[in-house]
């Protein structure tokens, strides 16, 4: 395949083989850099708009300055790198649970992440983020720190999940428990691939003061129309 196409990173992990590749698309003329688990694609460079727009809905109600935001799932980087487009942003917390995505950015591999890991915001912090949810938080150093903003895009959608054990986190249960972890008036905002789901929004209305879920359409350049996400942003009373 040539210079069409590259493995830039492979490893076994305990969820199956994670790995990053590039290739360039002879039809879009553009370098895509994709991420599988096994055989299973995770996500892409052609479709980055929900992911993006995950952080500027999350931030979006938040006034006031120097906010402290936690982004559980760094892949490919664009929802924290557009945390840090805000100039509110004051700290950027990012939870991955697997070493080698931050070291995919730490070694600079996805260059329009550039500056993603340089910035003197942003830190990394390699841990399972739903069990950190249920726990003391998502701050090693400062258990049961609070944040602004909880931006997370693990899971294909909360009903279906990269781990079986993730499954609590979306109930109102677990959801009470990540609320716990943001400051009065905070955020909880949640990329999926799926369109809104009711039991969900129900969920989310049980435990925070207001929430909305959004659908995000944006050009499917493979098929010619378009798709869609949906990015639910809930918000807890002052």
């Amino acid at each position: 395949m040539g210079a069409r196409f590259e493995e830039l990173a492979w490893r076994e992990t305990p969820i199956g083989a994670i790995s990053l590749r590039r290739r360039r698309d002879p039809a879009l003329q553009v370098e895509v850099y994709e991420v599988k688990l096994d055989d299973e694609f995770l996500m892409s460079s052609l479709f980055p708009v929900a992911e993006i727009e995950l952080a500027r809905l999350g931030l979006a109600p938040l006034p006031g300055g120097d906010l402290d935001v936690v982004v559980g799932g760094l892949g490919l980087g664009y929802t924290a790198r557009t945390a840090l487009a805000d100039d509110r942003v004051g700290s950027l917390l990012v939870v991955e649970a697997i070493e080698d995505v931050i070291d995919w950015h730490q070694r600079g591999l996805l260059p329009f992440a550039a500056g993603l890991a340089d910035d003197p915001r942003t830190r990394f912090v390699h841990a399972d983020f739903f069990a950190a949810a249920a726990r003391d938080g998502f701050d090693p150093d400062r258990p049961g720190r609070r944040f602004h903003a909880v931006l997370l895009d693990v899971d294909h959608s909360p009903r279906n999940l990269l781990d079986s054990g993730h499954a609590a986190f979306y109930t109102p249960e677990g959801l009470r428990r990540l609320a716990e972890h943001l400051h009065p008036g905070g955020v909880f905002a949640l990329w999926s691939d799926d369109p809104p789901d009711p039991d969900f929004e129900r969920s989310l209305a049980a435990v925070f003061a207001t929430s909305q879920a959004h659908v995000v359409p944006f050009a499917n350049p493979l098929t010619g129309g378009e798709s869609a996400n949906t990015v639910y942003v809930a918000q807890r009373a002052d």
